[in-house]
């Protein structure tokens, strides 16, 4: 490996019949496409964001049982690590409501800054499905107008058999293509309107 490539520029190689690494070299690939090769936006932690509060409050919740228990051996603390044990559990629930209906497989949510600065950014929210034992990768690009909030949507399927080669290497320049034929019906989409 020479000194000007790196370990990002290495072709991505994985087991082809594991569907978690399938999906997950896929997802990093298009979040570099949006984020690094064509398009340069920036990328959006408000969503990720909520889950570590969820998470934050949750292990705050079972520390606080641990230091009290500490303090005031069991018998004395009953009543507190009930509170703080039915709590942990609750937020457990939120948190799995949170991944469920808010997240829903979505893995990137990107700003565009507007060319004039003057709108506020537009919003590009990537998610994507590939369901066990299945070949058909789903990618959805949600596009909302930072100036009027309108939502547009493209869903696209194709067979992971598409990226990949017998060995399990992506082909990063067809996934690419994929990608930005997505992105660009979107915004022919976006000027029509």
């Amino acid at each position: 490996m020479s000194n000007n490539e790196s370990i990002e520029d290495k072709p991505v190689k994985i087991d082809k019949w594991d569907g978690t690494a399938l999906k997950n070299s896929l997802d990093d690939a298009a979040k570099k496409v949006m984020l690094e090769k064509g398009y340069k936006m920036k990328e959006c932690s408000r969503l990720m964001d909520g889950r570590l509060v969820i998470c934050t409050i949750a292990v705050g919740f079972a520390m606080f049982a641990l230091v009290w228990d500490y303090l005031k051996p069991f018998p004395q603390s009953k009543p507190v690590l009930i509170v703080c044990v039915l709590s942990y559990f609750i937020l457990m629930g939120i948190l799995t409501l949170y991944t469920t209906y808010k997240e829903m497989g979505i893995f990137l949510v990107a700003l565009e800054k507007d060319k004039a600065g003057v709108d506020p950014d537009d919003i590009w929210t990537l998610s994507s499905v590939l369901k066990k034992y299945d070949d058909m990768y789903t990618l959805q690009i949600s596009f909302q107008d930072g100036k009027t909030k309108k939502t547009q949507t493209i869903e696209k399927q194709r067979s992971v058999a598409n990226f990949f080669d017998e060995e399990g290497i992506l082909h990063f320049e067809k996934f690419e293509q994929f990608v930005k034929q997505i992105k660009e019906s979107l915004n022919t989409d976006k000027k029509n309107k």
